[in-house]
């Protein structure tokens, strides 16, 4: 220990005033206080005398200009050439989604085409059933009246005995015809 304690040095009061406050502050023996500021001095290769600390600046200012060139550099190397890569890529997007767009609507407009083709024929092939159908029952209603026409005849004609006339036996027949012909 008569190592460490064989030098000395003079300051004045206020120096050790302040000495004291510091040690008092970071809770140390004034000597601890010393020898910590020494080694601090001494790795750091800081200047006491420097408030503004201008080998810090510089060094800060090295690094700074290190990180900049660094990320100028990434930028050029990576993100430059992936921004271009990105923009053709939604251009190329941008055309894909035009071209499914203009199918789209042209089988949109075929469909429709189509459906509306569709729902002629199906109009078509209603007003031909229709028409079917009411031939099919002005037949029927034809073969009714015609029926009731033969009955009748017939029912005349079998009540005709030998000694009916020729002229109404002409008459039967007559009035017959006519009634088909109004069918």
């Amino acid at each position: 220990m008569n190592e460490d304690n064989n030098k000395t040095i003079r300051f004045s009061k206020t120096t050790d005033q302040k000495l004291e406050k510091l040690s008092e502050k970071f809770g140390r023996n004034k000597l601890l206080l010393f020898n910590q500021m020494v080694d601090y001095f001494y790795k750091t290769s800081k200047d006491p005398s420097d408030i503004s600390d201008e080998l810090l600046k510089k060094m800060l200012a090295k690094s700074h200009d290190t990180y900049t060139s660094f990320i100028k550099a990434q930028e050029k190397i990576l993100l430059i050439p992936m921004r271009q890569d990105v923009s053709r890529m939604i251009s190329n997007q941008d055309q894909i989604v035009k071209y499914f767009n203009d199918q789209v609507l042209k089988a949109n407009k075929e469909l429709l085409q189509s459906q509306q083709g569709i729902v002629r024929h199906f109009t078509e092939t209603a007003q031909l059933i229709k028409s079917l159908k009411e031939g099919q029952e002005d037949k029927s209603s034809l073969k009714m009246k015609f029926m009731y026409i033969l009955n009748n005849y017939i029912k005349a004609r079998d009540s005709f005995s030998f000694t009916t006339s020729a002229k109404e036996k002409e008459e039967l027949i007559l009035e017959t015809r006519k009634l088909v012909a109004k069918l």
